[in-house]
Order: C-alpha cells, then sequence, then structure tokens
C-alpha cells in the first residue's frame, strides 16, 4: 500500500541495512523505498567485505507509521538485513536545538575581573542611576523572550509546556538564524491568565521584547493587551500579527498577480481564532472589500448567539451581506479564501465556485484545508504553510526581522502601522518584474527579507519615510547597534 500523504523531510529516517554484495543489490534498496511511496534522499556505503555490503540509506516519509510499512517492506526482500532505523528529526533534537555562549573569553584575571567582580559592580551601579542603560550594557539589547503556557502548539493543541519547549526552542533558532537576535524560551506552567502576566511583566527587565507563542484564543489577547499596556518593551504575539504580516504581504501581491484591488475583493477566513482574527483585522486596516468570518460555529453573522467578545467584533464589522450558511456556500462566488484552521474542509469543487482568478491559502498544517493540487486546477493562485509547496507562506519571514527593527531602534511597542509597513516591504522583496503564480511570496532563506522588514519598522519608529525599495537596504543600516552607546 502506499500512502496518499505527501513525503516531507519532518520525517526523515535513516536505516542501515547489510545486503548481499552483487551488482543491483543497490539498485533493488531504492527501488523498495520508491515503490513503499518514500523519497530516497541519500545512500552512503558504510563498510564491506567480499560478501556483503553495508549501507545508509536515507529517505523522507510520509509520517511514522509510513516510515514503519518502508521498513517492513525493506525487511521482506531476500538478502536485505535491516540493523537500524534512525528517526533524523529525533536526533536532531537530542540534548535541545539551542545553547548560552560567552561574548568575552574570561582567559585571564584581568578579563575576569571587568566582567565580573570588581568590575562589573561599577556597570551595576551605572544602571542603577539610569535604567535606561540596561539597553546598551546588558543582553538587554539584543535579547527576547519568547513565551508560551502550551496551549496552542502548532496544530497539536493543548500540550503543555514541557512538550512546547521544542517548538520554543526551534523559534529562538529562528530568531538567531535569521535575524541576530537572541531569544530564549521561557515556558510557563500556569494558563491563568492573570499569572502569566505577573510573571512576563516580572521577568521583562532583563528582555528588549516579548514574543508570545502559542497561547490560545481568546486568552492570548487579553494577555497581550495587558502586557503592551504595563511594559515599556515591544510586545508581539506572533500567531497573531506574524501570521497577518505574511498572509498580507502574499496577499498583496496574489492580487497583483491576477490584476484585482483590494478594496474590490470578498475574502473568507476558516478560523477565528488568533492567527484568523488577526489576518481579518490587519486587511480591514488595508481596506479589503468584505470579509466573511468561518470557525466551528459556522460563518460568524449579525445576531449569532453565544459569541466571544473577540467573535462578537467580528461578527458586528465583517460579513455585508450578513451571511449565516455552511463554508462551501461561503466562498461560492469569493475571490479569496484564506484557511487557518483544520484540513480537508474542502474539495477541488468547492473551490471551482470561486469567482474568476480567485486565490488560495490553505495553510493548516501539515494537512492544509483543501489539497493544493486540486485547488490548483480551480484556483489562479495557491498558497499554502508547507515548505514542500510552492508560495510557503510561513512566519520567519517576519518575526526576525520585526523584532530586529524594534531593538535596533530600542522601540517601546509593536503597532499595527509597524504591520503594514512590514508586509509591504516582505511583498516587495518580491519585485513585480518577478512576480507569477507560483512565486508571490519570497524565500525564508532570502537574505534580503529580514533586513527589508528591519528597516521597514526603523523607519515608522523613527518616523521617516521608509525605503523606496526596501529590499536594497543600505549596508550602514544592518548595524545592529543602537545609537548613541558611547
Amino acid at each position: 500500500m502506499v500512502t496518499t500523504r505527501l513525503p516531507s523531510a519532518g520525517f526523515s529516517i535513516t536505516i542501515r541495512i547489510a545486503v548481499t554484495a552483487d551488482a543491483s543489490s543497490i539498485g533493488r534498496l531504492t527501488t523498495c523505498v520508491g515503490e513503499a511511496g518514500a523519497i530516497v534522499t541519500a545512500l552512503d556505503v558504510v563498510d564491506s567485505d567480499p560478501t556483503h555490503v553495508l549501507v545508509d540509506l536515507t529517505c523522507d516519509t510520509a509520517d511514522s507509521a509510513h516510515a514503519d510499512q518502508v521498513v517492513k517492506q525493506l525487511e521482506d526482500q531476500d538478502g536485505v538485513d535491516v540493523r537500524k532505523v534512525s528517526d533524523r528529526t529525533f536526533l536532531l533534537h537530542l540534548g535541545g536545538k539551542i545553547e548560552v555562549s560567552s561574548k568575552v573569553a574570561l582567559r585571564n584575571r584581568d578579563e575576569l575581573s571587568r566582567a565580573y567582580t570588581p568590575g562589573v559592580a561599577r556597570v551595576c551601579m551605572a544602571i542603577a542611576e539610569n535604567p535606561a542603560d540596561a539597553r546598551r550594557l546588558t543582553i538587554k539589547r539584543n535579547t527576547v523572550a519568547v513565551v508560551s503556557d502550551g496551549s496552542a502548539v502548532l496544530g497539536l493543541g493543548n500540550i503543555g509546556p514541557a512538550a512546547a519547549m521544542p517548538v520554543m526552542e526551534g523559534k529562538a533558532a529562528l530568531f538567531k538564524r535569521f535575524g541576530g537576535v537572541d531569544a530564549w524560551p521561557v515556558v510557563l506552567d500556569t494558563q491563568d491568565t492573570d499569572e502569566i502576566v505577573r510573571i512576563v511583566k516580572a521577568i521583562a527587565p532583563a528582555y528588549g521584547g516579548i514574543n508570545l507563542e502559542d497561547i490560545a484564543a481568546p486568552r492570548c489577547f487579553e494577555i497581550e493587551a495587558r502586557l503592551k499596556e504595563q511594559l515599556d518593551i515591544p510586545v508581539f504575539h506572533d500567531d497573531q500579527h506574524g501570521t497577518a504580516i505574511c498572509v498580507l504581504a502574499a496577499l498583496t501581491n496574489a492580487l497583483r498577480v491576477v490584476g484585482k484591488r483590494m478594496q474590490d475583493v470578498k475574502v473568507v477566513v476558516s478560523g477565528a481564532g488568533a492567527a484568523g482574527t488577526a489576518i481579518m483585522k490587519l486587511l480591514m486596516r488595508q481596506g479589503v472589500g468584505d470579509i466573511i468570518a468561518y470557525d466551528r460555529k459556522g460563518a460568524l453573522h449579525r445576531g449569532m448567539p453565544d459569541l466571544n467578545e473577540s467573535m462578537q467584533w467580528l461578527a458586528e464589522h465583517t460579513n455585508k451581506a450578513n451571511y449565516s450558511g455552511d463554508l462551501p456556500g461561503a466562498i461560492a462566488g469569493a475571490d479569496v479564501f484564506i484557511g487557518v484552521s483544520a484540513p480537508n474542509l474542502l474539495t477541488g469543487d468547492d473551490i471551482a465556485k470561486m469567482a474568476d482568478k480567485s486565490i488560495v491559502f490553505a495553510m493548516a498544517n501539515p494537512d492544509p484545508e483543501v489539497d493544493p493540487r486540486e485547488a490548483r486546477k480551480h484556483a489562479a493562485v495557491v498558497a499554502t504553510g508547507r515548505s514542500d509547496q510552492p508560495n510557503q507562506i510561513n512566519n520567519v519571514l517576519a518575526f526576525p526581522g520585526v523584532f530586529r527593527g524594534l531593538l535596533d531602534a530600542a522601540a517601546v511597542e509593536f503597532t499595527e502601522e509597524m504591520a503594514l509597513a512590514a508586509a509591504r516591504a516582505i511583498a516587495d522583496v518580491v519585485g513585480e518584474d518577478k512576480l507569477n503564480p507560483t512565486v508571490i511570496i519570497p524565500s525564508v532563506f532570502d537574505p534580503r527579507v529580514t533586513p527589508a522588514v528591519a528597516a521597514a519598522i526603523r523607519a515608522v519608529v523613527r518616523g521617516v519615510p521608509a525605503p523606496a525599495n526596501p529590499a536594497a537596504v543600505p549596508e550602514s543600516e544592518l548595524d545592529h547597534a543602537p545609537e548613541g552607546i558611547f
């Protein structure tokens, strides 16, 4: 049986195999793996003797069950002895993904005396006399706390703080890799709103910014609002604002591709949680024509009972026709579908009923709201959250550059104006001369993205015009040090 799901690097395995040393043995191995629906990515000879060859075969599979199936089919082959199976994702996580390293060598007594006692006392007293100096004389200058209670982790739900750690470590690694920002996971063993606010407020002096992560709606809205009011450093909930920035950037370019204007299009958003709510609010700020918000309760409309405060706001400010039907009915005639909800909610036939030159962003992970292969049969532009599909909408396009800019400018808050500027910067990195249906968003590895977003954020903080071409940021703008240190 061949799996119907697509193999990915997230389920990559390395299988150590002893096989008879004949001319066709290696070919039989790769053929077997291919017939099992996996993709061979590497094959290395580890050892050999006159009768056998020992190889490490690495392949991408679709999920854990598929990996087991691949191994079983290899074991069933004549002359094949499977010695060991290694899950490459688990190997990557052994011992965690991040570490602390010192920026000073501490090679002798002289350096120790300046980095620690007695010299450090002078720096402590300078900060005591002028607390603002903490931004330039401590890690606060370039450090962000990645805070989570583990209540809404990826598509896994409420799995708690310990299980959330691998995601928070990954986030910290992305901050460093793409933005040069030092970040540290702070997972909290509480899901009480008041307690979370108190804890984050208490630890805030050590950080230049707070990145809230994977906190369930609607509590995340109150936590963010209260922290923004009480802290003098930026508070950014990436599930909301990072997602909204990237979606607006992608939609800006998708509309350029199909020749439609933001103010003329009807958008249907599936998922009215943290991400969906932020997306809709940012699209409304950008002047979108109309939006229908759809959630488990149905299409949010005026007069709908038992809505929380966030959904009630959406019901009152979206859905001009007060539509109250199902999701397939909502997208009939719509120009844009944006999914941040659950897998397999729509079919290709549903997409076929959208307006001409429709746009589909199906971002549920790992399985989107509609099979992208089916959606492409009918929609002009299709994007997902997957790295193995064209047009991946990934928050890493936004948050490293956002915090790079916030820290560089010593900002005290993150604003909606900054979100709009960041989205414009990401969209413009592609360049209108490069746009096409499969390229509406830059690669997460495009080195121009973070500097462009950071420059746009700094411009908003400083009240100056954003760079005309944010992808061509002057070299001087890439200096991460705040001005006026000495």
